[in-house]
């Protein structure tokens, strides 16, 4: 059992005859009244995001995880498949379980969250940023850059992010898989 106090982002819980995995929380401590956590949860199971608050000392019934690098092989459209870098053994997970499956190209290294009481996968991680390749954008207007324009971009996994105006086709970007936002461009 957890407390309260536990609550930090990724632990995974048992609520609602579910398991969830925090996202975001935040510590309130009022002047007036007890203090309570604000948590936003997401389903493992449906994908679904849950906004919570508990009291101060809510036990909370934790699930007991294990985490392992997989490599993410394809996507057949309903399933994502991965394989262990370590025993070379396959799983598939639905959409709903990732995170950003539209940051993932084929070949990437992932961190995927196991129960461990049944070896279920529950969740994948993707690094914090990850390097993509442009293969559609406009090109830039001259003179159209009094403040911090930006315009869309397709990337290679078929995503799209807004990147600065000086962007072209063929630039290799680093993309923060959190907001899915554009951070940098990459020299090779």
């Amino acid at each position: 059992m957890a407390s309260t106090s536990d609550i930090r982002n990724g632990l995974c819980i048992k609520y609602n005859n579910d398991i969830y995995k925090i996202v975001e929380f935040l510590h309130v401590k009022p002047g007036k009244g007890p203090a309570f956590v604000r948590t936003k949860m997401k389903s493992v199971t449906n994908g679904k995001v849950l906004d919570n608050t508990f009291s101060a000392g809510h036990k909370l019934e934790d699930v007991r995880v294990e985490t392992h690098k997989f490599q993410f092989l394809y996507n057949d459209g309903d399933f994502y498949h991965f394989m262990n870098n370590e025993d070379y053994s396959q799983i598939q997970l639905i959409e709903a379980a990732l995170d950003k499956p539209e940051l993932m190209k084929e070949g990437q290294v992932v961190t995927v969250t196991i129960n461990a009481e049944d070896d279920a996968p529950l969740s994948v991680e993707l690094p914090a940023s990850v390097v993509l390749e442009v293969t559609g954008t406009e090109p830039g207007v001259k003179g159209n850059t009094a403040t911090n324009a930006t315009k869309p971009a397709t990337v290679e996994t078929g995503a799209t992010v807004n990147v600065p105006l000086f962007i072209n086709e063929g630039d290799k970007i680093k993309v923060e898989t959190e907001k899915g936002t554009y951070k940098e461009r990459v020299k090779e």
